[in-house]
């Protein structure tokens, strides 16, 4: 059973799909931010990441975990700290064009833009979540005309009768 007073979001996407923008509009006031990026200098970065969530929800704080998160695996390891937790899992999946995240990596300056190969290789790793890996919501997050538009995930027939 989940607490409904803790939730972990997880962000899956590739680079310059928009998520930490997304971060910032809709959870910088209420969600802790998690994120590798913010970590360059860490040798143990999943470490630490781990260390990040289970101290915020130790302490009875929302996360937000802003990474890539491309395969299962990815994911399996902070699904796992949450359930731990007794935290609400929802994913947010960032199902931009893979031309789209080209052109605004492009437009970045600085740390901030990513080699290209860095996106190719991410979406190349792409697995798009499932309510199976122990998610109690997932969305999908598209941007439309400069804005986010978010949409529920449909549940496969499988899980629809499971739920």
């Amino acid at each position: 059973m989940t607490s409904a007073a803790l939730e972990v979001v997880i962000f899956i996407g590739i680079p310059a799909s928009g998520k930490s923008t997304f971060y910032r509009e809709r959870f910088a006031e209420t969600h802790v931010l998690v994120s590798k990026d913010l970590m360059k200098s860490s040798r143990d970065r999943a470490g630490k990441q781990t260390r990040l969530i289970e101290e915020a929800l130790g302490t009875g704080r929302c996360v937000v975990v802003d990474n890539t998160n491309p395969t299962v695996e990815d994911r399996a390891a902070i699904i796992e700290i949450a359930v731990r937790s007794g935290a609400r899992i929802v994913g947010y999946y960032f199902g931009t064009d893979i031309a789209e995240a080209l052109r605004r990596n492009a437009k970045r300056a600085g740390r901030a833009c990513v080699p290209d190969i860095a996106i190719r290789i991410i979406e190349a790793k792409m697995t798009r979540p499932r309510y199976d890996e122990g998610f109690d919501e997932l969305r999908v997050v598209r941007i439309v005309k400069k804005a986010f538009v978010v949409e529920a995930a449909s549940k496969s027939p499988a899980e629809r009768i499971r739920s």
